[in-house]
């Protein structure tokens, strides 16, 4: 029900993550980043818990294939998981379980990685590797380009109305963290949502560091 893409950014270090799927709120369950660290998509029939799981296991020093190999072992019902994974390196590893929905697929790239299942065509993952690795400017342009690139090869199956944008950066909360919970044109509303934001979010990172020093906020009543 989901296709998405995980990826760092060499140059800034930070991490990030797009998704979109027919499911209502996708990115609430299965968007995981965590600054330093890395990035998790925890997909098909999900189970949230296994985003952070994977963060912990990155945080010790695993790099995305062994933490992903200590996180599947034994555990139950792991067949109907779809796990992607890509450390501080730039390193990926994914999971697609034996009971993943319908026509899956996945891909690895240079930092990034995509999966998806209930797909269109099993070349979606490409499609969006292909995008992100020749996208340019900001990791939230190059991963909105490539959820645009995913949708335009036919992304899921059937119509799609949630999506989402997560990036962590130096802080302990997400630089972004857009979401489009429930629409007819989900990945329309995430750019659109992206443009608007992208220009504000440094001044977001300065109230929060140092209100003093921060921009108006531009809303009737400030002074």
């Amino acid at each position: 029900m989901t296709f998405s893409l995980i990826a760092r950014c060499a140059k800034t270090g930070q991490f990030g993550m797009v998704i979109s799927s027919s499911s209502p709120a996708v990115a609430a369950r299965c968007a995981h980043t965590r600054a330093g660290v890395g990035a998790v998509a925890s997909q098909n029939i999900t189970d949230p818990a296994l985003g952070p799981l994977l963060l912990n296991a990155l945080a010790q020093g695993k790099p995305a294939d062994q933490a992903l190999a200590s996180v599947t072992k034994d555990r139950q019902h792991i067949d109907y998981r779809q796990l992607l994974v890509i450390d501080a390196q730039g390193a990926t590893a994914i999971h697609s379980g034996a009971q993943v929905l319908g026509i899956w697929g996945e891909a690895q790239g240079v930092d990034c990685a995509a999966g998806g299942n209930l797909l269109a065509n099993p070349s979606i993952p490409t499609a969006m590797i292909t995008a992100f690795e020749a996208a340019t400017g900001h990791l939230g342009d190059r991963l909105i380009a490539a959820l645009t690139a995913g949708q335009a090869a036919g992304g899921e199956a059937g119509p799609v109305h949630s999506a989402g944008l997560k990036i962590a950066d130096k802080l302990d909360w997400p630089l972004v963290d857009l979401r489009i919970d429930w629409s007819d044109s989900p990945i329309q509303d995430l750019a659109t949502a992206w443009e608007i934001y992208r220009p504000q979010m440094a001044a977001y990172v300065q109230r929060a560091q140092d209100p003093t020093q921060a921009p108006s906020y531009g809303v009737p009543g400030d002074a």
